[in-house]
């Protein structure tokens, strides 16, 4: 159905270019072509997906399942570690790859006329974003745009100031680019997080350039207030550091939350920052590389657009367009029975602790499928801890201290993952704790 639809939106675009076409004859097209529209995106509105359906993906050199071995020392673990989920991807997606693939060369590609406008279209209705044309950059990746930046703006020496607990290659990528890295570390009040901004002022010097910030946060789900945002880039913009804000969970908001992008709060965080999404966490897609950049600073774009596309980096591949624009625009219904999918996980594994684990308590995420797991309680150490989960459990969960200070006696569990596997992870780790 999406191949023909594509199809005819090319015939349709093709004759309205044609000069000496009749009014009427156009206008025939494009109410066949909007009838058609319409019944297509009936059809995904009225489907109901199943994300209940349990996907092998061990021999696909899937990360979670097929580095078991490598990462954990046993192959024997349910795995619900890296953060992709275990549904599968959207048919429409699929379905678009697939009728791109029938074509039998892959070769040199423009970009697709409708792959920009799907991404603003998105922004704009999702988040309220109104970005501009120029202000986008497609990039190979978040991690790689981290990378890619703090090689355009700083330079060896320079400091980069990350928010621990955080997703660890926001300290990994700077220190193996040979920059500082300088703690402002989150404060825990109550079952959420909060930033230390008097911490941050006496933190900052000269040496200072970045500071990458989860937006919102992973590993602890928090969906950060406007006012905290602008909070943030009043205090960057006054000592001239430079916002990387990695937004990559942000169509996720859960249990009524709404994110706010990092550069909407104001003219100061629109210039002094840049913004990375993408559609991979949203709808499976990571191993497609389909991330892009937002920019709206025509200083900051003059430096680090130009270098990208001094280095061909500025392009997106064949499958992360078609993926992306058909994610964009087809992914709405998805989304939203996706979305109510998790929070029933999470209210199961709140349910659960409360009624067999107690000393292990649940931050509930008001975004994404990772919840943060409080397991001080137990009152074991870091090696008592993995052994638990991991030899006793068999689960292969991300452990607290890879994300910093402030992760310590904590464990990430990804709950993108059908029902019955979390009910089983969740009867093993239960039984592990109360058998010993």
């Amino acid at each position: 159905m999406l191949h023909k639809q594509l199809q005819f939106s090319s015939f349709f675009l093709t004759a309205e270019a044609a000069p000496n076409v009749r009014k009427d004859f156009i206008f025939a097209c494009f109410f066949i072509y909007a009838t058609r529209f319409f019944f297509f995106t009936l059809q995904a509105m009225q489907t109901t997906y199943n994300f209940d359906k349990v996907v092998d993906r061990r021999g696909t050199n899937a990360l979670k399942t097929d580095a078991l071995r490598a990462r954990y020392g046993a192959e024997d673990l349910l795995p619900l570690w890296v953060a992709d989920m275990d549904f599968e991807t959207p048919p429409f997606i699929v379905e678009a790859l697939c009728a791109r693939m029938e074509h039998p060369i892959f070769g040199y590609t423009q970009t697709p006329p409708g792959y920009w406008p799907a991404i603003i279209g998105w922004l704009a209705e999702r988040h309220g974003w109104e970005v501009k044309r120029e202000w986008l950059c497609y990039i190979p990746g978040i991690v790689t745009g981290i990378g890619l930046a703090l090689n355009v703006l700083t330079e060896a020496g320079d400091k980069v100031i990350i928010q621990p607990p955080v997703y660890h290659p926001f300290r990994l990528v700077p220190e193996a680019n040979g920059r500082a890295v300088a703690y402002n570390p989150l404060r825990l009040a109550g079952d959420r997080y909060e930033m230390d901004f008097e911490q941050l002022e006496q933190l900052i010097d000269e040496r200072c350039k970045l500071l990458i910030l989860a937006n919102p946060h992973n590993p602890g789900g928090v969906v950060w207030r406007r006012e905290t945002l602008a909070q943030l880039a009043d205090v960057c913009a006054r000592h001239r550091l430079t916002v990387i804000a990695d937004e990559i969970h942000a169509d996720m908001a859960l249990h009524g939350s709404r994110h706010v992008p990092f550069a909407s709060v104001s003219e100061a965080a629109a210039q002094g920052s840049i913004t990375f999404n993408a559609p991979s966490k949203t709808f499976n897609i990571a191993g497609l590389k389909s991330s892009f950049a937002v920019v709206p600073s025509a200083a900051l774009r003059a430096r680090f657009y130009a270098w990208l596309r001094a280095n061909e980096l500025n392009e997106p591949t064949i499958p992360a367009a078609v993926a992306t624009e058909a994610a964009y625009t087809h992914g709405r219904e998805w989304l939203r029975q996706m979305l109510a999918y998790v929070e029933g996980n999470i209210a199961y594994v709140e349910q659960l602790l409360a009624e067999r684990l107690p000393a292990i308590r649940a931050m509930r995420p008001q975004a994404s499928f990772l919840v943060w797991l409080d397991c001080r309680k137990l009152g074991l150490d870091h090696a008592a801890l993995l052994d638990l989960f991991v030899n006793r459990a068999k689960l292969a969960l991300n452990d607290g201290e890879m994300f910093g200070p402030g992760g310590e006696g904590f464990m990430r569990i990804n709950v993108g993952t059908p029902r019955c596997v979390l009910k089983q992870a969740m009867t093993q780790l239960a039984n592990a704790v109360v058998n010993g």
